[in-house]
């Protein structure tokens, strides 16, 4: 039942007016589609599948000669087609999703989540259309492999990210069994071929690691094509392509325009690296769902809400820390390597990897994989400003000098309850910085970050502009507060995890913070009791907690506090 539902959602492109009406881009939108086709598809059409009707509806490039392949199925002719009629506006949906794609700086085939993210469906219903055929395994030729062997190709010794976090369900990617159905590659290695510059790749620090010898199709049709065929590129070019590039909704009640903040980003765009992981995460779950499988509209209601199964850690918020746990960074570099000599022998060859030698194919892998799990995976999600409703900055902003060497911690004791959803986040980031603006006389929210309870941070004045958090040390450091009063009781250990690892981590490797950075308690500068008692004595077992500092006198407790100084007896660079 539920490939054929996917199989008839994306089989719709085909058949959809493009001039007819759309509803909103949400998830909650797509998952009305599928409950829609799930009351109309009869069991007879379940061995339709979703790669059928994506190979249909676009009969060209890389991507979709990978899902023909992994997913086994062939192309369809016009006359096989026979679709469910649905409403206009949910075949208009369908049209408006089902391909991912950039251009104009614009972003299609995204839909707005119910946890603020933006999601593209395409690598979603990928993902979990090789996990209803039960992950594939791929066997790659190892007499093609002999001279990459020989030459010992190595890979960087990339740390997995997060790996306290347990995985939601287990076992995960790490298990992928050869006992699942396979395919053999035939040895027809593109490295003999002639008119080939013979370029030798570089691998420095390196360890060695053997040449790749299957394919998970779970994986490759996810994450691993992509991620392999967007960083392909000359061996000497040390540069990547931009990964994870945000964007804005022209509207968040009923969004119908992504416009991407970089308009000269990659396809790894943040949505499609968050539909791909996804995919990934929901397609090993129901590859090791046993039948009778929960409907897709149920899964995808309760992975975007409350959570799967009534967990609230194995729900998009959590993709991050969930995906880390489901395969390892090597794991993931063999897969890319792996995906990349595939599509070597898959008719036609792209045009980039004709004369790619498999050391080339296999820094490749590396960089690619290097980059994801650093720049993505170890670092948190934040959503932009225009995510939850920021008004205009009232002037013109200071520019930090950058790296910056302190990370000052808060919390916002007003609102004292931690925020658990994006709504109710998004409504206290609104709701400070209109404080901020309309009664302080700031020109804009004072702190740089503020972290949820929801497993978001959300942006202030960001990592580039001078903030208004620490009373005198406002350009010397970054203040980032936690939603709630923390003077009896700790936030989350996933609110802790962030503010103490992953967010410095991240700048850190950006060029943002100082490596030697030092971190402080807001009360340790400014005569206040923020962050809060219990906060401030945990943060003192924290790597990079300075304790000898001098606090400075002035006078403030908390955003909202009668103690506060009144308006605009501040430059609008100082709070606190």
């Amino acid at each position: 039942m539920a490939q054929g539902v996917l199989w008839i959602l994306l089989g719709l492109l085909l058949w959809s007016d493009p001039g007819t009406a759309s509803l909103p881009l949400l998830m909650d939108s797509v998952i009305q589609a599928l409950a829609e086709l799930e009351q109309k598809v009869p069991a007879a059409n379940a061995s339709h599948t979703a790669s059928a009707w994506l190979l249909s509806a676009s009969n060209s490039g890389p991507h979709n000669r990978l899902y023909h392949f992994l997913l086994g199925v062939q192309s369809l002719d016009a006359a096989e087609l026979d679709p469910y009629p649905l409403s206009p506006e949910l075949q208009g949906l369908t049209k408006a999703v089902a391909q991912h794609d950039v251009g104009e700086g614009r972003e299609y085939g995204v839909v707005l989540a119910p946890d603020g993210s933006t999601v593209a469906v395409e690598p979603l219903l990928a993902g979990l259309e090789a996990g209803l055929q039960g992950r594939k395994v791929i066997n790659l030729p190892l007499d093609s492999m002999a001279a990459s062997r020989e030459a010992g190709v190595t890979f960087p010794d990339v740390v997995a990210i997060a790996p306290d976090v347990k995985a939601t369900s287990s076992p995960g990617l790490r298990d992928a069994s050869p006992d699942v159905t396979t395919a053999d590659i035939g040895p027809n290695s593109p490295d003999a071929t002639t008119g080939c510059p013979d370029v030798q790749a570089s691998l420095p620090d390196a360890k060695a690691k053997s040449p790749p010898t299957m394919v998970d199709s779970l994986l490759a049709v996810t994450l691993a094509g992509n991620l392999g065929l967007t960083f392909l590129q000359g061996p000497q070019t040390q540069s990547h392509p931009d990964l994870g590039t945000e964007g804005c909704w022209d509207q968040l009640s009923a969004p119908q325009t992504f416009t991407l903040l970089d308009p000269k980003s990659s396809l790894l765009t943040m949505a499609f690296l968050n539909g791909a992981l996804d995919g990934v995460i929901l397609g090993d779950y129901l590859s090791r769902t046993p039948e009778p499988r929960p409907s897709l509209s149920h899964l995808l209601s309760q992975y975007y809400g409350a959570g799967v199964a009534r967990d609230p850690g194995f729900r998009s918020n959590f993709r991050r820390q969930n995906g880390a746990a489901l395969t390892s960074a090597s794991i993931l570099a063999q897969q890319v390597w792996g995906t990349l000599v595939l599509l070597q022998r898959l008719e036609p060859v792209h045009s980039q990897l004709q004369c790619m030698s498999q050391e080339q194919l296999a820094q490749v892998a590396a960089n690619a994989t290097k980059e994801f799990t650093e720049a993505f995976l170890g670092c948190p999600a934040i959503h932009p400003r225009c995510r939850w409703g920021a008004a205009p900055y009232q002037g013109r902003p200071t520019p930090l000098q950058l790296p910056l060497g302190f990370l000052y911690v808060h919390h916002t004791y007003v609102p004292a309850p931690p925020c658990t959803d994006f709504a109710r986040c998004a409504a206290n980031m609104r709701s400070m910085q209109r404080y901020h603006q309309d009664t302080r006389g700031w020109g804009d929210i004072g702190y740089s970050f503020v972290v949820g309870s929801d497993g978001y941070v959300y942006e202030g004045r960001g990592w580039h502009w001078v903030g208004a958090h620490t009373l005198g040390h406002n350009s010397r450091g970054f203040g980032v507060a936690i939603v709630g009063n923390y003077t009896a009781a700790l936030p989350t250990e996933a609110a802790l995890r962030t503010v103490r690892d992953t967010l410095p981590s991240c700048a850190v490797r950006a060029g943002l913070l100082r490596p030697d950075y030092e971190l402080l308690g807001h009360r340790q500068l400014v005569r206040t009791d923020c962050p809060g008692d219990a906060l401030f004595h945990l943060l003192r077992t924290w790597p990079h907690f300075t304790a000898t500092v001098k606090p400075r006198p002035a006078r403030s407790v908390s955003w909202r506090s009668r103690r506060e100084l009144p308006p605009r007896t501040l430059p609008a660079t100082d709070l606190q």
